[in-house]
């Protein structure tokens, strides 16, 4: 005689309250979806798109989940500080931080104007670090900050991409120290490196998409679930031992 039995599984991350900034679209939204759907309780930040910010938090709703959006321009240092205040606020607290804000230009450096160059490092390296350093002040011992990079941080294969690139980097060497400085509280971090993801913002059905899916071993662009997945692992008690990795969600650009 044979029987069955059923358990309920507890999602990985019930109870857990997250920040992904940036995260009313594209790479963003796909890792807010994920948390909400592994049982955190998420907080995005946007700057120019509300309708978009409000539509992802009505969608993560009606899954069960909970949200909620927070107006921050992550280019200030000011701004980006106070965005994590009113996130943190609005949850009662903060267990995880994805930094995801960013952006950039990609030009033949040396025509990149002052503006250009002055911008993408506001968005892509201070909005960052001001990020982090706001949220450590809510950061419980064992927290989790997942910052979102590139793989341009470590292949280029393109004219262009100097100024991005350097950035990208930079949150490499910045994530390494952190995993140092935060060892001693539990408290991870990491970088996660995507490929070409296919978003509004790069469709892989755009006027380079063939040709950046041409640089993958699977000849096509990834998706941001597929990200979004990958970051609430690492967010999880699961992942409890990485810290200062740099790991690539690449399609085999890198390979």
């Amino acid at each position: 005689m044979t029987s069955t039995s059923t358990a309920t599984t507890t999602p990985t991350l019930a109870g857990k309250k997250a920040l992904v900034t940036g995260g009313s679209r594209g790479i963003g939204a796909g890792v807010a979806r994920s948390l909400a759907a592994h049982g955190a309780e998420v907080a995005i930040t946007y700057w120019s798109s509300p309708e978009r910010a409000e539509a992802l938090v009505a969608e993560i709703a009606a899954a069960g989940g909970t949200a909620v959006a927070v107006r921050a321009n992550n280019g200030d240092a000011d701004a980006a500080r106070q965005g994590v205040r009113d996130a943190v606020e609005a949850l009662g607290g903060l267990d995880i931080l994805v930094n995801n804000a960013g952006g950039g230009w990609f030009e033949p450096f040396a025509e990149t104007p002052d503006e250009h160059i002055e911008h993408t490092i506001d968005l892509n390296v201070r909005g960052t670090v001001y990020t982090t350093q706001a949220a450590l002040e809510s950061l419980p011992d064992g927290g989790r900050i997942i910052t979102i990079g590139s793989v341009n941080a470590e292949r280029i294969p393109f004219t262009g991409g100097a100024v991005y690139g350097l950035t990208k980097a930079a949150m490499v060497g910045f994530t390494k120290g952190l995993a140092r400085d935060l060892a001693p509280r539990g408290i991870t971090a990491n970088v996660v490196q995507p490929g070409p993801i296919d978003t509004d913002g790069n469709p892989a059905s755009g006027e380079a998409g063939d040709y950046l899916a041409g640089f993958t071993a699977f000849g096509r662009f990834g998706h941001s679930s597929d990200v979004g997945e990958l970051v609430s692992w690492i967010a999880s008690d699961a992942a409890g031992y990485m810290t200062g990795s740099a790991v690539t969600i690449d399609g085999g650009w890198t390979a």
